[in-house]
């Protein structure tokens, strides 16, 4: 489960105040409601399926689930950060050693009032965050650009720049779906405390050069 007490923020908005909730438990999740999943757009699916996709988040060891929620506890945004999963390469940089922002989402008419950034900073808000490698993945068919109508170069410009404000850098990567299209980023965020064999490890992993070692 996650180490840390929720806790919330209050973000004003044009459609008014959004709470948002930080480390959320499965709990407090199945007494709201949420539609982020059941919108159908053309070209465009939200990441996160339905609210059972939260609660699974929430249950997993040290993860942060953090939520935007309407007064009347609707979830209109979402971020998770938790532990690579079981098939991820990350996982041969150490045992703990990275966690992944997989997801930040914020329903279309909620969008403008800088939620995604704020829902960023209360994710990396994790008191174990100095101690670990935090990295995102930036694949371009996951994103929504016909919101945006942005392209998908200006898109990925976007995500640089919100998470380069927490800290982040893009790193270069052979992983096979990052260098798929050449708008994709893999951007990551090195602790304080991470150690120097955490970070050549992590050097390596980028380019499969430990399994030579």
């Amino acid at each position: 489960m996650n180490p840390a007490q929720a806790y919330t923020v209050d973000w004003p908005t044009d459609r008014g105040t959004v709470i948002l909730r930080a480390f959320c438990a499965p709990e407090e999740i199945e007494r709201f409601t949420y539609d982020l999943g059941d919108r159908d757009f053309a070209r465009y699916r939200p990441l996160i399926s339905g609210k059972e996709s939260l609660i699974r988040a929430a249950r997993k060891e040290e993860a942060n689930v953090t939520l935007a929620l309407t007064g009347r506890g609707e979830i209109v945004g979402a971020g998770i950060l938790e532990f690579p999963g079981p098939d991820e390469r990350w996982l041969r940089v150490g045992e703990r050693a990275m966690m992944e922002v997989s997801v930040i989402e914020i329903d279309r008419v909620w969008r403008g009032a800088g939620m995604s950034q704020a829902i960023l900073r209360l994710l990396m808000e994790h008191p174990r965050s100095e101690e670990r490698i935090v990295y995102m993945v930036g694949y371009s068919w996951t994103w929504d650009v016909e919101g945006t109508e942005l392209s998908t170069m200006a898109y990925r410009d976007m995500l640089i720049r919100m998470f380069s404000r927490q800290g982040f850098r893009i790193f270069q990567t052979n992983e096979p779906n990052v260098m798929l299209r050449p708008e994709n980023v893999f951007m990551a965020r090195i602790g304080a405390y991470v150690s120097g064999e955490t970070r050549e490890r992590f050097k390596k992993v980028r380019f499969d050069m430990d399994r030579y070692a």
